[in-house]
């Protein structure tokens, strides 16, 4: 996922669940690199080039793909496809087709569409009973913006009878019960123009928050997030955080609204019921009605 995991728990009292405590971080770690092997497009053989290469074909694909896609197809569909997970191959045009451990670039030998259109999210069809997932014309998922955050849930689940812990994937966390301080856990986030900066600081628990920024991954071409239904670089925030539930629906929504921008990113947010905070370029500051209530006073 190139990026740095860390998991932090509160050594409980109770002996005998504290002897399982090395054993049960390691199974959250495990998570992590399961989640890449299953949804990385950067593996030539991995599940999601094999989609590739099967269009029009109904193709079998492992659990944590499907939930993925699932999700991720949710949100383009609520987002009229302004986020959406069809956008692999405008990725890989954009310079970003490196895998992040041998530098091994990536091209998919796709050609221009017959229609000239380029494919959607309306082009992937998903078969529950089946676990299926069929791609109506070529194209290349790219599911970066819901597989950490599957990650970090998936650790989290994991680590529930811990009760008191964090997980850090590079940034995206999940915060549980108590720190070590027996206070709940102060989350800052990241200042999108100045480095080792925070812009806002928050007191969380029992919930996940995840920043989208257009300082995260740069290339000769820009940053890395598009906007899908022009494939143009999202340029109207700097950064987006959302706190939600689930780490996953926080990674998404964070993207999804960076999309969007303010009106259209506060009001998706709004809509999901969870909280955020929208920061642009000129640093204005948008954010959702509940989240005043976890912003720590300022020092």
């Amino acid at each position: 996922m190139g990026t740095i995991v860390s998991i932090e728990v509160i050594e409980p009292a109770d002996p005998a669940l504290a002897n399982e405590l090395d054993a049960t971080i390691d199974r959250a770690f495990e998570w992590f690199h399961d989640v890449e092997r299953h949804c990385s497009r950067f593996d030539q053989h991995g599940e999601l080039r094999v989609l590739t290469r099967q269009a029009g074909t109904a193709v079998a694909v492992s659990e944590l793909v499907y939930t993925a896609t699932h999700f991720a197809l949710t949100v383009a569909e609520d987002t009229d496809g302004a986020f959406d997970p069809t956008v692999g191959l405008e990725m890989e045009a954009r310079g970003f087709d490196r895998h992040y451990l041998t530098g091994e670039r990536n091209r998919t030998p796709i050609g221009a569409h017959h229609d000239g259109r380029r494919p959607t999210y309306r082009d992937v069809i998903l078969d529950p009973s089946a676990r299926t997932i069929t791609l109506r014309t070529p194209l290349l998922l790219d599911l970066g913006a819901v597989a950490k955050g599957l990650a970090i849930d998936l650790a989290a689940r994991e680590l529930a009878p811990f009760e008191h812990f964090a997980i850090d994937a590079g940034g995206d966390l999940y915060v549980a019960g108590l720190n070590a301080q027996h206070q709940p856990w102060s989350v800052g986030i990241r200042h999108p123009r100045r480095d080792r900066d925070v812009i806002e600081r928050l007191t969380l628990s029992n919930c996940a928050i995840c920043t989208s920024g257009d300082y995260e991954r740069t290339g000769p071409a820009g940053h890395h997030i598009l906007d899908a239904r022009d494939g143009r670089e999202a340029a109207t925030l700097a950064s987006a955080t959302v706190v939600a539930p689930t780490a996953m629906a926080a990674d998404a929504l964070a993207t999804a609204a960076f999309v969007l921008g303010p009106a259209d990113g506060l009001a998706l947010l709004e809509r999901h019921g969870v909280d955020g905070l929208l920061i642009s370029p000129a640093l204005e500051r948008f954010s959702t009605r509940g989240l005043s209530a976890a912003i720590l006073p300022h020092a």
